[in-house]
Order: C-alpha cells, then structure tokens, then sequence
C-alpha cells in the first residue's frame, strides 16, 4: 500500500475509499450546514484488495472451473460509488469506506 491506510488491508474484492468533501456552498453563495450536505459519492481509491476467487487462492488461472474476478481499480483513481455503499472505517480522524468493486460505477477521470 503506497498511501496512509493505517492498519487497514483490504481482502477479497474490497477496495479501500477515501470520500472527497462535496460542496460546501450552493452556486448563490449559501454556506451548507452539515445536516443539509449530500453523502458523497466520489472518492480516491487508497488500498485495493487482490480479487475476488471462488477457490480462495488469489490467483488460479490454472483451474479451467476457477472464475476468479480481478480488480479493475487501482490506488489513486478518483471512482463514483454508489451513495448507500460501503461500510464505514475510521481512519487516523477521518470516516473512509470499505466498498465492494461492484458498488464502483464509474472512474472518474
């Protein structure tokens, strides 16, 4: 893991989100109190796990019957997730998320 994940590895298909601020401020100018923010929906991938296997080994490209799912997304992308997904982890001070690959839609480039 290349960035500060604290001591928090992800397993299987689960990747590791740090969710970036949404606005702060309506285009008028209104300030948002926290009770009236949106969940957000963007992030930046910090640790990704090795893969989802149905035989437990993270790699077995060598069983024909073996339909291993290999992740997608890598540390450092920005992804859109679904707003319900996850499940909150505290990291040093701040509430990351651990998301299944499938709950990323999009890569946000």
């Amino acid at each position: 893991m290349s960035k500060t994940t604290g001591n928090i590895k992800p397993l299987f298909d689960y990747v590791l989100v740090k969710p970036l601020e949404g606005e702060t401020k309506t285009p008028s100018g209104i300030v948002l109190p926290d009770s009236a923010k949106e969940k957000p929906q963007v992030g930046e991938i910090m640790a990704v796990g090795p893969g989802k296997s149905c035989c437990g080994e993270s790699c077995c490209s060598d069983d024909d019957k073996c339909e291993c799912e290999e992740m997608i997304v890598k540390v450092g992308q920005k992804v859109l997730y679904k707003k319900w997904g996850g499940n909150e982890v505290k990291v040093g001070n701040e509430e990351w998320l651990l998301i299944e690959q499938k709950d990323i839609m999009a890569i946000v480039q």
